[in-house]
């Protein structure tokens, strides 16, 4: 199956922001659906909480009127920031005065919560999750079902 190009274009965003070290859940430039959306924050109106998934008043005009952002409708968008902050270990919709605990700087933090973005971004495309190794140790009769494919 080919892989849809807004979903190689996300997850190539959040690869590099990744590596790079600009993934910050608490800026909505850097954060999963910033990073995506080339480091705007226009998205962060069609909300009134980051990390809801309720739709503001503008992002119910936009989402009727069929408006995507880099191919993501509002509420999809909304579905892939939520996940992303989830994984990150936030409590949600975020808040300057209940998440304190959570490490922004920790790859492992940023990782995990990357992970979780993925999935849904997968999920909308109704593909099955890249990030998802468990099919690697599939077996029948003693023997690999699938084969390990390496990526450089």
């Amino acid at each position: 199956m080919k892989t849809p190009p807004r979903l190689e274009q996300a997850i190539s965003k959040l690869y590099s922001a990744f590596h790079s070290d600009s993934l910050n859940p608490e800026c909505c430039k850097t954060c999963a659906v910033g990073n995506i959306l080339n480091n705007t924050d226009i998205w962060k109106h069609l909300t009134d909480g980051h990390g809801s998934l309720k739709l503001s008043y503008v992002g119910k005009v936009n989402e009727a009127l069929g408006k995507k952002l880099n191919g993501y409708t509002p509420f999809e968008l909304l579905q892939i920031e939520s996940a992303f902050l989830k994984g990150c270990g936030y409590k949600l919709p975020l808040s300057h005065k209940t998440n304190k605990l959570v490490d922004r700087n920790s790859k492992e933090v940023m990782f995990n919560g990357m992970c979780e973005a993925v999935a849904v971004l997968c999920k909308l495309d109704g593909i099955s999750n890249v990030m998802d190794y468990s099919r690697l140790f599939d077996f029948e009769d003693n023997q690999p079902v699938n084969e390990l494919a390496y990526t450089y």
